[in-house]
């Protein structure tokens, strides 16, 4: 019986393994891949032993208990009023391990224990919701037991010194909950139409312990509660401040037309028409791959009836992924004669290669790396020795102007990074001169650049930049001590048009997985895919998420093998093909559901737009 004490689970699964002897015990509730897995918490048993409490409590936290009821039975009557489990969730490599008992003086022995919880720290989710990578680091916490009188007058093992959250294993912490995309709009936008950002949380599947609400509807509230800290200063919501859901709405979902209802207080009644459109464009964002109907419209109930409506269709006007002129899938290289050539049709098939019209085409000057507009209009190509950074149309016939960026450095390798365009227009790119290394933007890609300031870069060198399509993240390679790492950071825009003033702040490490990553590029609103190695590992091409975290479509992440891969390209449009530029294989492409396929046998710097 002991070995059912803290869990029952259904579904193809047994109970997770119960220690009730020895000193260092794993508690594994679920098996990485038991997607399906439920656990549910049982009740102390009488006169269970210290150990069988504390094991009993780590179980406990892995079932969807409503309210925690029973979890907390395990604690002390104070430490149950107390504890408070939605503060964050600390998660380690493997599920905890528990060391003990440690022993008190004589005196204390028959009435008070302890037990140590161990493991790696490999992230932490904080109460916001917010996902924070780690570089594995020694985790301890201690759990202090006492004897406690309870109401029917038995003297049992509780626990009265408890930290607040909850403390999972990787396995359980992928089945419980799920990352999902809250979205905002970017400010500080010196023209155009608002854009949404996304902001990535993690919510629970299924049905919140504490608060009941379906996993729609804790996404909803999450939006509602405002960005992340970290997204905060670029982003801002159109919903008034205090807007929450009416009290008791635990579940939302579409009706039959696929028409989703979001009853809110009073303090929604504030915004005008314009803004709730957007507020309305917020929430279908959201949830429009959250429910198993998709949303086609979204309306919004304030505290005197409905407010406004917004189907699909409107909504689009506020995507980062909107197609260019020649249409979304276009892909552009360098080919053989430094030329710029475009592909196009990447969603029917690999298409004919063409040398696109303007200077760029016409290879007077060889050229090494691209970067395409995301209207499609203009590109930017630095010349096969990276010393100067050129900008030209893709439309009109000219010669080739002088160069806008010039490298002063000595060697190619320390020279101009491969361009990259935000979806506001602007056009960036590294100056890699150990003499003075710089982050350069410029301003719709004309004009002088503008030196962005990055503090936290803490001696590493910028080799690689990719702009996200909202313009407020940037993903960075860095290179310090022989090692080169994956962080984004948020890009911050003060001052004027006439004066800008623009930083990237606030570095977090999106892969602290991979020792060394060598290649990267945004995949979609919030993810990207890598070309990196673990420590003693081999090369593997792999999505991490944009606050760092494992993407939910697979286990890792790590994609089908390929060889050699020197650089990737992905769309906005996470359904067009992922592609790679090897070194044996020339360019290969993935589509999904599908294997590599060789694309062109030569040919390099491929690109989707931006």
């Amino acid at each position: 019986m002991s070995a059912l004490l803290g869990c029952s689970v259904i579904v193809l699964a047994g109970c997770g393994a119960m220690p009730v002897t020895g000193d260092v015990k794993a508690v594994d509730a679920s098996q990485p891949g038991d997607s399906q897995v439920q656990v549910y918490a049982v009740e102390p048993r009488e006169g269970a032993a210290p150990s069988e409490i504390v094991d009993g409590f780590l179980e406990s936290m892995t079932s969807d208990d409503p309210g925690f009821r029973t979890t907390r039975k395990y604690l002390s009557a104070s430490a149950s009023e107390t504890w408070q489990p939605s503060e964050g969730t600390t998660v380690l490599a493997q599920a905890p391990n528990r060391s003990g008992p440690l022993l008190h003086d004589e005196e204390r022995r028959d009435s008070e224990t302890s037990y140590t919880l161990t493991g790696e720290k490999v992230a932490a989710v904080d109460a916001q919701s917010s996902y924070q990578p780690l570089a594995p680091t020694d985790y301890s916490q201690m759990l202090h037991l006492v004897q406690e009188k309870l109401a029917d007058g038995k003297i049992e093992w509780r626990i009265d010194i408890v930290p607040d959250g909850l403390v999972l294993g990787q396995s359980d912490f992928k089945r419980l909950y799920r990352s999902v995309n809250k979205y905002y709009f970017a400010t500080g936008r010196t023209s155009g139409q608002p854009t949404l950002v996304a902001d990535p949380v993690y919510v629970r599947t299924g049905t919140d312990p504490v608060t009941r609400m379906s996993t729609a509807t804790q996404t909803v509230r999450t939006l509602l509660e405002g960005p992340t800290n970290w997204l905060r200063p670029v982003v801002d919501s159109r919903f008034p401040t205090g807007t929450a859901l009416r009290k008791d709405v635990v579940a939302l979902a579409p009706d039959d037309q696929n028409v989703l209802k979001v009853p809110l207080n009073a303090k929604a009644d504030k915004a005008g028409r314009a803004a709730c459109r957007m507020m309305a464009a917020q929430v279908l964002f959201t949830l429009r791959d959250l429910t198993s109907a998709r949303v086609e419209q979204v309306e919004l109930e304030g505290g005197q009836g409905r407010l406004c409506a917004l189907d699909a269709d409107e909504a689009a006007k506020f995507s980062t992924d909107n197609s260019g002129s020649d249409g979304p899938d276009s892909q552009y290289f360098i080919d053989a004669k430094g030329r710029v050539q475009r592909l196009p049709g990447a969603m029917e098939g690999s298409g004919t290669p063409e040398v696109v019209p303007g200077p760029l085409g016409v290879g007077t000057v060889v050229m090494g790396a691209v970067g395409v507009a995301r209207d499609e209009q203009r590109a930017a190509a630095v010349s096969a020795t990276g010393q100067n950074l050129h900008v030209a149309s893709l439309t009109a016939d000219g010669e080739l102007a002088p160069p806008v960026v010039t490298s002063a450095a000595k060697k190619a390798a320390d020279r101009l990074s491969a361009p990259s365009w935000d979806g506001r227009g602007d056009l960036w790119v590294a100056d890699r001169d150990p003499a003075r290394p710089r982050l350069l933007r410029l301003a719709e890609g004309e004009g002088a650049p503008q030196e962005v300031r990055v503090p936290g870069l803490d001696g590493a060198r910028i080799e690689e930049l990719r702009l996200s399509a909202d313009g407020v993240r940037i993903a960075l390679l860095l290179t310090k001590n022989g090692h080169t790492t994956l962080k984004i950071g948020r890009v911050e825009r003060r001052g004027t048009d006439e004066a800008p003033e623009i930083s990237v702040e606030d570095l977090r490490q999106a892969a602290p997985q991979l020792t060394d990553v060598t290649a990267i590029s945004w995949s979609g609103r919030s993810r990207l895919v890598v070309v990196g190695k673990e420590a003693g590992g081999v090369q593997q091409v792999r999505y991490v998420q944009a606050d760092g975290s494992t993407p939910a479509s697979g286990a890792s992440g790590v994609l089908p093998g390929v060889n050699q891969v020197q650089a990737v390209a992905a769309a906005d449009d996470e359904l067009l093909p992922l592609m790679a530029e090897t070194e044996g294989d020339g360019i290969v492409k993935l589509s999904p559901g599908d294997n590599w396929q060789t694309v062109l046998e030569e040919g390099t710097s491929l690109v989707y737009p931006g």
